[in-house]
Order: C-alpha cells, then structure tokens, then sequence
C-alpha cells in the first residue's frame, strides 16, 4: 500500500491538458480573451495576462508529467 495520493491520469488525459493550455495561451496571446472582457476596461487586460500566465503554467505541468509518464513506461 502507498502511503501517497496518486492521481491516475491517462496520457491522453495528460496531452488534453497541454491542448487546453495551448488554447489558453493562445487565445489570451492573440486578445480573446481581452476582446470579450472589453466592457472590463482596464481590468480586461490583467485578465487577459493573468489567462495567458495560467495557460503557459498549465502547459509545463502537463508536460512533465506527460514526459514522466512517457519516460516511466519507456525507459523504468
């Protein structure tokens, strides 16, 4: 029995989750996100970093764990 909480993502789980960070950065890099949240004025545009911060971190984590799991089954 493990002592640690593990959670069970499938890699196609883990490669869903770096398309929506993608997505995130993307939208917020080319002023969507900003766009819609116009009638926010100054606001819209913290909002549009705070988006685009979130989608790149979202993107790394993902990652490692995608090329964690990749490399556990692979090379361990």
């Amino acid at each position: 029995m493990s002592s640690g909480v593990h959670a069970a993502c499938s890699v196609f789980e883990l490669f869903l989750g770096i398309l929506v960070g993608v997505g995130l950065v993307l939208l917020s890099f080319f002023g969507v996100v900003g766009t819609i949240l116009a009638v926010l004025g100054p606001l819209a545009v913290t909002l549009n970093t705070i988006v685009g911060i979130l989608g790149l971190i979202v993107v790394i984590l993902f990652a490692f764990c995608l090329l964690r799991r990749l490399w556990r089954c692979c090379f361990g």
